[in-house]
């Protein structure tokens, strides 16, 4: 079976209580919580401690992002953006980005398909 079919066969509960979802830490001052999410879906809070950064990377996921709290530097390709809370972004698939947390908070993300190596699919 591959990923993608693993994947699709995968969901998370139909509830998510943040308090019993552990977090996991990413890269220093970086920790993630992913919440609902199937084959096609997910959804993944991610906590920022001022200073850090997410490196910057792209994916073939298509990936749509709120901030929840704090500020943070975006960038998207060649632009970059101050953005805080209530603000978002989206990033097309293989686009290069990354951000820069300028006063800790959350970044609400969603990504489709979802990212099946989050949840332990190679």
């Amino acid at each position: 079976m591959t990923t993608r079919e693993q994947a699709e066969k995968t969901c998370s509960s139909v509830f998510q209580v943040g308090s019993e979802i552990r977090w996991e830490v990413t890269e220093p001052g970086v920790e993630r919580q992913v919440m609902g999410y199937d084959g096609q879906l997910m959804m993944v809070k991610v906590r920022f401690a001022k200073g850090t950064a997410a490196t910057i990377h792209s994916h073939y996921h298509s990936q749509a992002s709120c901030i929840a709290s704090g500020k943070f530097e975006v960038t998207i390709g060649t632009e970059t953006k101050v953005l805080a809370a209530g603000d978002g972004f989206y990033v097309a698939p293989d686009t290069i980005h990354g951000v820069v947390c300028l006063e800790a908070g959350i970044i609400i993300d969603t990504f489709s398909p979802m990212r099946a190596t989050f949840i332990g699919l190679k």
